[in-house]
């Protein structure tokens, strides 16, 4: 199993503490989290998408490219890309180019959001996500396979034989669809024999697992393998400690905080106690052995390869002590009993 660090940038209180950080000492804690996850062996570093507050995530290649800048190995992932409501060609050339600075570590993820406000805010109605994720997708893929495009279409003007540059430094980027809520996600994917990552996050495993079953069909539908499918899964947040019993107790302030925000409120989660999500959905809240187990179970039911942990909103000493409990006492024994092919080849060519 591959194993990955991803961040939304919220900035609210600690929930200890009440302190709250600058934007620039928020923006800065991530960069640093970034360099310190790849000195621990992770292989990936997201950063997602959104646009108002508490987060400052709203340029994820930006985030991304200065990451870059300051690491070698870690695969690079914008989790994701609100491709819904943003003009391909921007994203191409955006995205090529972080591609060339970080020597071809770019992982594209992209989806319609998980926050209603972007839509007015970038000139569409929340009903036309779907459309229009689907459109803007098929240019992007075209933009990056081909040259000289034409095209026409309802949300951007046409273009005439326009090949964008910096073309990718990648013969060909890995596109992962974000799935949250809707079978269209992997419907598209599907369609397009692409991997999916499940938020996981906020729902019992059940919900996730209809979607991943439903994606499986599709791939066998369109004449795809799915046998190799590419799968990878959310768990919201982490906390390690001891005992399961001291990690919840620990966590409690941080998981009240952010319970209250409208970003998460608009999730609509059935959990009614920080006790009920820990047991009955992802979190991974607990002792090592807790979280393997856990892990181990969701991996049972989705047949993920890539498995994301957050750590966004705890101190830095905790954010930096869960990474390193983590990498030392859960991610070895993950690796011996799931194991993942995915990154193997990339990194064989890079070497050689």
């Amino acid at each position: 199993m591959k194993f990955v660090v991803f961040d939304l940038i919220s900035n609210h209180p600690n929930g200890v503490t009440g302190e709250i950080l600058t934007e620039q000492e928020r923006i800065q804690q991530v960069i640093d989290q970034a360099v310190f996850a790849e000195t621990l062996g992770y292989d990936g570093y997201g950063v997602g998408e959104r646009h108002g507050a508490p987060f400052l995530s709203s340029s994820p290649a930006l985030m991304l490219t200065a990451i870059a800048a300051r690491t070698t190995k870690i695969r690079l992932m914008p989790t994701i890309s609100v491709l819904s409501v943003l003009d391909p060609v921007r994203v191409a050339e955006d995205y090529a180019t972080l591609d060339h600075l970080s020597g071809g570590r770019l992982e594209m993820m992209i989806g319609k959001g998980n926050d209603p406000r972007h839509y007015p805010l970038f000139g569409i109605k929340e009903e036309e996500q779907w459309i229009s994720l689907a459109e803007r997708y098929d240019l992007l893929k075209r933009l990056w396979s081909e040259e000289n495009v034409s095209w026409e279409g309802t949300y951007r003007p046409p273009l005439n034989n326009v090949t964008t540059e910096p073309r990718p430094y990648q013969k060909k980027i890995r596109i992962w669809h974000g799935s949250a809520s809707s079978p269209l996600s992997t419907e598209l994917a599907a369609k397009n024999g692409e991997p999916i990552f499940s938020s996981n996050a906020f729902h019992p495993m059940e919900k996730y697992k209809e979607l991943i079953d439903h994606y499986r069909e599709r791939l066998e539908f369109y004449g795809f393998d799915s046998k190799n499918a590419v799968v990878g899964a959310g768990a919201g947040s982490l906390y390690l400690a001891n005992t399961t019993e001291e990690a919840i107790n620990r966590f409690r302030p941080y998981y009240e905080i952010y319970m209250n925000t409208d970003a998460s409120k608009h999730n609509q989660s059935p959990f009614k106690s920080l006790e009920d999500h820990v047991q009955n959905g992802s979190p991974l809240i607990g002792s090592p052995d807790y979280v393997i187990e856990k892990i181990l179970k969701y991996h049972q039911a989705f047949g993920h390869q890539v498995q994301s942990i957050s750590v966004g909103g705890l101190s830095q000493e905790e954010q930096y002590e869960q990474l390193e409990r983590f990498a030392t006492e859960v991610i070895p024994v993950l690796r011996r009993e799931i194991p993942s092919t995915i990154w193997e080849i990339e990194k064989a060519v890079v070497d050689s």
